[in-house]
C-alpha cells in the first residue's frame, strides 16, 4: 500500500501592497536559501529558483497574483512552512 506523504508545494496570494518587490524579493530568497534542496516560484507558466532574487523580480508579480512554492524534498518542509508565512505576513510590509 502506497504511503501518503504531505505535498511539497503550497499556493499562496501575494497581500503586500507592493507585490514581489527588491525588498521582499531579499527576504524570500534569504530563507530559500535556507533549504538543503532547491527551492521553486512558479507564477503562471513561469518558475524560478526561489534562491536567486533576480529570477523572483522577473516574475514581475503583484498584489493578488497567485504564486506556487515547491521544494525538492521533505526536509525542506520547514523551510516552505516559513516562506508561506512570510507571504502571509505581507513580507513584514
Amino acid at each position: 500500500m502506497p504511503s501518503i506523504s504531505e505535498p511539497l508545494w503550497r499556493d499562496v496570494t501575494i497581500v503586500n501592497e507592493l507585490g514581489l518587490h527588491a525588498r521582499s524579493a531579499a527576504k524570500l530568497a534569504k530563507l530559500a536559501q535556507q533549504a538543503a534542496g532547491s527551492v521553486w516560484l512558479q507564477a503562471g507558466s513561469e518558475r524560478v529558483d526561489a534562491r536567486q532574487i533576480l529570477d523572483i523580480l522577473t516574475l514581475a508579480a503583484a498584489k493578488g497574483d497567485r504564486v506556487q512554492i515547491e521544494v525538492e524534498t521533505p526536509a525542506d518542509l520547514a523551510v516552505l512552512e516559513l516562506i508561506v508565512a512570510l507571504f502571509a505576513d505581507g513580507f513584514g510590509e
